[in-house]
């Protein structure tokens, strides 16, 4: 199995709360921002994502708090698409510090929107794999 793709972030001191670790809801932020890197990464734009017709969903997310992260630490994202059968698939990402001590799990299920339909669309991957041009990061 290749490599999770992977976005390094570094924790902003107004991203922390009065405890003086990161922000609950910016765990988010920084799950999102790396589904957004591998998109891009995979020659999927947002507006091309528009052009199509179609854009992510998320559908569920759950957190999994590890261990706390200070201002100025410095993270890696990870980002793992799973694929089952249907309109849905899960996104497994990890937090993990520098040192490779885990921060946080994330677990997301996700679908394609039908833009003017308002609906998921039947197979995500096969929309993805038109998109992409490089649809591996997908692990397709």
């Amino acid at each position: 199995m290749a490599e999770p793709f992977s976005v390094r972030v570094t924790v902003r001191g107004y991203e922390t709360d009065t405890q003086g670790h990161l922000n609950q809801s910016v765990y988010l932020n920084y799950a999102e921002h790396a589904r957004w890197s591998l998109l891009q990464a995979a020659g999927i734009s947002q507006a091309r994502l528009v052009g199509a017709g179609v854009g992510p969903v998320a559908l569920e997310t759950t957190i999994r708090f590890r261990r706390e992260l200070l201002a100025g630490d410095d993270t890696d994202v990870t980002c793992v698409f799973e694929w089952g059968e249907g309109k849905t698939f899960s996104i497994r990402q990890e937090i993990r510090k520098t040192d490779g001590i885990l921060a946080a799990e994330v677990t997301a299920v996700g679908g394609i929107m039908d833009l003017a339909r308002r609906r998921l669309v039947a197979d995500p991957r096969a929309v993805l794999k038109e998109l992409a041009t490089d649809p591996a990061l997908f692990g397709l």
